[in-house]
């Protein structure tokens, strides 16, 4: 008997995702709690384990397609009513030996069921990909490279890719099994991919030009365009901006922070932090600064509800960390951050680059934020107008930070300053009170023993 292997409950407001990969093919034995399909939805990448064992005998779904709460995915029968399934897979071995093939197919048929050993490896290639994307599946392909398509070439050699460049690879077109890998044991980087795109609109664009043609694709009447589909999680950053941009008044403060005390003790304890495995940088003083500055100014930390004509003071800090991927900005949650100490917010922060780059993050890690860090001097720049990532009433942009000549004292002398930005809800916050929670963090960040002495 059939067994339909449906859409599960994807969290609170999720009632859909579009189908990014299909991890399973047609005639794979597979285990339940096993992944089948590969989802994405608002703001993360999320993989749908099988809730039961089987034979996969269709698949319900195709890549791109758009799978609501309980849309069927896969067939499965029952392994041992599926045994057959490999005879029907080798009708072209009957012409040989009418009696011999016939009564030998049972045999391949144990040794079918009796692989689950591989079977069961290539969920561990595509569900936990995600939080192993090096030898997991590598090791799984090479023993398997039948059923492991989304790890494989079309000629079944191995593709060294995490999730990550795979999906930035199809949205830009090309086929990682033509992509040589410069990564370490030969991984594919995005770099990798880049020049192959750049490689074909360049010869394809010497070929026009040889052939006197006009380059290939559409026009909007001016020249040649290319049209993309929007993804969903570009979508999803499109309405979340615009609900922002339409429902919150905002007013954006301008300031900068002398750090360099900050800097000196940075430098000089970045090798004891490193010998400990931790990546020592500004951020984590900046994250302990926000984090005890909203403590002592709730009217920051806190939400409104204009329906129900309420304020919502949140009694907890969690830290919501901007971060650009290859896919949109995604903005992990990092929780109680008012009780860590730098080591530990250290630590967290390695972890959330790690995840948001290989995409290993669940919706549930993007939400419950009270506010909001952007970190444009990671990439360059010095002032922002943030916006607000609503129901949050304020956004934190820090810029890069650079040398400033400044008044101390009757001389002016070169300081290391960091810009910052901060944009709030006018309709729940002050200006004064915006000035007062922003020269409280500036006020930190001038006496870095603050932040240590911190609870």
């Amino acid at each position: 008997m059939a067994t339909e292997v449906k859409t599960p409950d994807l969290g609170d407001g999720i009632d859909s995702g579009d189908v990014l990969e299909i991890l399973v093919n047609v005639g794979d034995s597979i285990n339940k709690g096993d992944g089948i399909i590969e989802l994405e939805t608002d703001k993360a990448t999320v993989t749908v384990p099988s809730d039961a064992s089987g034979v996969v005998t269709k698949i319900l779904v195709e890549e791109g397609d758009t799978a609501t709460i309980g849309t069927a995915l896969i067939e499965l029968e029952a392994k041992d009513s599926a045994a057959p399934a490999p005879q029907m897979e080798q009708p072209t071995e009957p012409s040989q030996t009418a009696a011999a093939p016939p009564a030998e197919t049972p045999t391949p048929a144990t040794p079918t069921p009796a692989t689950p050993p591989p079977a069961t490896p290539p969920p561990a290639a595509a569900a936990p990909v995600r939080a192993t994307p090096d030898p997991a599946p590598a090791a799984t392909v090479a023993e398997t490279p039948s059923t492991e398509s989304p790890e494989t070439t079309s000629g079944g050699s191995v593709v060294a890719a995490g999730p990550a460049i795979r999906r930035f690879a199809r949205e830009v077109g090309v086929d990682l099994g033509i992509v040589s890998g410069s990564g370490q044991d030969g991984r594919i980087t995005r770099d990798d991919v880049l020049a192959v795109v750049r490689g074909k609109s360049a010869n394809h664009g010497q070929a026009a030009q040889a052939n006197g043609e006009p380059p290939a694709g559409e026009t909007d009447g001016y020249g040649p365009v290319t049209y993309q589909k929007m993804s969903r999680m570009r979508k999803t950053i499109a309405e979340q901006m615009h609900k922002s941009w339409t429902t919150v008044p905002r007013v954006t403060n301008f300031d900068d922070a002398d750090i360099t005390d900050l800097e000196e003790f940075r430098q000089s304890s970045k090798a004891d932090y490193a010998a400990q495995g931790i990546k020592l940088t500004t951020m984590p003083f900046l994250i302990k600064s926000i984090a005890m500055a909203l403590k002592m100014h709730p009217e920051i930390n806190a939400s409104v509800d204009m329906e129900k004509g309420q304020i919502c003071l949140k009694n907890y800090v969690n830290i919501g960390i901007a971060v650009d991927t290859d896919r949109g900005l995604v903005v992990p949650s990092l929780r109680n951050a008012d009780k860590m100490s730098i080591p530990d917010v250290a630590r967290a922060l390695g972890k959330i680059a790690e995840s948001s780059r290989t995409g290993d993050f669940s919706v549930e890690d993007l939400r419950g934020s009270t506010f909001t860090i952007s970190n444009l001097g990671a990439i360059g720049g010095t002032y922002s107008t943030p916006i607000i990532n609503v129901p949050e009433a304020a956004i934190l942009l820090v810029g890069r930070s650079r040398k400033l000549p400044v008044v101390v004292g009757d001389e002016i002398v070169p300081r290391l300053m960091m810009p910052m930005s901060l944009s709030y809800d006018h309709r729940l916050i002050d200006g004064a009170a915006a000035a007062r929670f922003l020269n409280e963090i500036i006020a930190y960040l001038n006496a870095p023993s603050r932040i240590l002495l911190a609870p």
